[in-house]
């Protein structure tokens, strides 16, 4: 199994930016694609970005061209740099490992069976 524990979230300004961390733990930290999912009241769960372990990436198209994800095997982190914040990225963001190893990127929560506790981020001026 894989850990996952989330960092950097906080408040920021419309039009600033944020970097969210997702450090992985355990054998198969690199071995997953990773999603970073985010949840706001009175909306459902939406998938955000998502990076392989082959280092493929997608995007949900409410944040391409703003957000970049990447993973750090080295440091068996993946990130999310987020910049243009809106007040409508404001969410608690978690991120989630897929189960099957080397599996294609998705952003739907099907097929993710662990994940982190998630931090808020929140865009207000």
């Amino acid at each position: 199994q894989v850990q996952l524990v989330e960092s950097g979230g906080g408040l920021a300004q419309p039009g600033g930016s944020l970097t969210l961390s997702c450090a992985a733990s355990g054998y198969t930290a690199n071995d997953h694609a990773i999603t970073w999912f985010r949840q706001a009241p009175g909306k459902e769960r939406e998938g955000v970005a998502c990076v392989s372990s082959r280092y493929s990436k997608i995007y949900a198209d409410s944040v391409a061209g703003r957000f970049t994800i990447s993973r750090d095997t080295a440091k068996k982190t993946v990130y999310l740099e987020m910049t243009s914040l809106e007040p409508e990225d404001t969410a608690v963001y978690v991120c989630a490992a897929q189960i099957v190893l080397w599996d294609d990127c998705s952003l739907e929560t099907k097929g993710y069976g662990y994940w982190g506790q998630g931090t808020q981020v929140t865009v207000s001026s």
